[in-house]
């Protein structure tokens, strides 16, 4: 439970693990339900398109998701996976969504083990796959 009261429900676990370890998704994308009182999955996806990732990021509420990030080492080294914790709350969300997912993000980012980073975004430029990117692999990838 976070402070707002809020729980994660069993399905987010499940829809995490599926990522983590059955590799089943690319990306699943949490919100709050209709009552504020359970993060829920929202949508999830195996589409390899980052594009495809940000499509599902509303423009005018917040949301959690999750991002299996794969990269390449600078110098042709290889290649890297990171799963990624985003936290999407746009400047055009409303306050009391705003407020509900910070009191409350905790909670999920506590229950999913195995996350490397964390992604805070308050417009698509903070989420964009070279910012995200830049983060992610320490600076080196260009």
């Amino acid at each position: 439970m976070s402070r707002s009261g809020v729980a994660v429900a069993d399905e987010s676990l499940a829809a995490f693990n599926e990522l983590k370890l059955g590799k089943k998704f690319k990306f699943v994308v949490f919100s709050l339900n209709d009552k504020k009182t359970q993060i829920i999955v929202n949508e999830t996806s195996s589409d390899q398109s980052y594009e495809k990732f940000l499509e599902s990021l509303p423009e005018n509420d917040c949301r959690y998701a999750v991002y299996d990030f794969d990269y390449e080492l600078p110098g042709g080294e290889g290649k890297r996976s990171k799963i990624v914790f985003y936290t999407w709350s746009p400047d055009t969300a409303p306050v009391r969504s705003k407020m509900v997912y910070a009191s409350s993000k905790d909670a999920l980012r506590r229950a999913l083990n195995g996350v490397a980073s964390d992604i805070q975004g308050t417009d698509f430029s903070e989420v964009s796959y070279e910012t995200v990117l830049e983060k992610i692999s320490g600076g080196g990838a260009h």
